[in-house]
This record gives structure tokens, sequence and C-alpha cells, in this order.
């Protein structure tokens, strides 16, 4: 069982900044594909963007250009750098692994077999 630990949430306001974190245990966030999903109060989860294992990433529409995945491998641990918030980012932000995938990873949470408790993002106008 892989643990995902989520931190960084928290209020900002529009047009500000925060950084998510999320530890891995062990080095799952190096050797898989790792991804930030969202989940605003009444919408599905999406992804936001995720990493493989060579450091390659990809953003979503939603947030390109404003944020950014990265990963610690020493750490193990995997950032969402979130720039220009907009109120529509408030959402509880959610950290998952992709045991299966290495390479080509996944956008749909249906792939994702270890998921983080969420931490929640409140982006005010």
């Amino acid at each position: 069982q892989v643990l995902l630990l989520e931190s960084g949430g928290g209020s900002a306001q529009t047009g500000g900044s925060l950084i998510l974190s999320c530890a891995a245990s062990g080095s799952i966030a190096s050797t898989h594909c790792t991804a930030w999903f969202r989940q605003p109060p009444v919408n599905e989860r999406e992804q936001i963007a995720h990493i493989n294992r060579d450091g390659e990433s990809f953003v979503a529409g939603a947030a390109k250009g404003r944020f950014a995945i990265s990963r610690d491998s020493a750490k193990n641990t995997i950032y969402l750098q979130m720039n220009s918030l907009k109120p529509e980012d408030s959402a509880v932000y959610y950290c998952a692994a992709d045991e299966a995938s290495i390479v080509s990873c996944w956008s749909s949470l249906y792939t994702y077999n270890n998921w983080g408790q969420g931490t929640q993002v409140t982006v005010s106008s």
C-alpha cells in the first residue's frame, strides 16, 4: 500500500500563489506516474497535471500556463505550484499515483489506485 500525504493547501486571494506538496512512501513518486487532481464541491474530480518516471509532465487546459507539477526524487515528493489563482480553482486537491503506468500517464482518475486524503484550497475574490 502506497501512502500519499498532501500538504500546503489553504486560502489565497485572486492572483495569489500556493504550492502543494505530496510526500509518498517508497519511491513510487520517482518510478511511476503521479498526478494532481481536484474536486470542487459540485463537480467531478478532474486531473490537473501528471508527471511520469522520466520527468515529463502534462498540465490540463484549465491550469495550463498557471500551474506546474514537479518532483524531488530524493524526497519522493511531488509538487504543484499554483500561480495566478482564481476563485474557480477552489477545490479539494488530491495527489494520486498509478502503480501500473510508468511513462504513458492517464488522465482518468480510474487508473490511479493510490490516493492521498486531499487538501483544501480556497481562493477568494
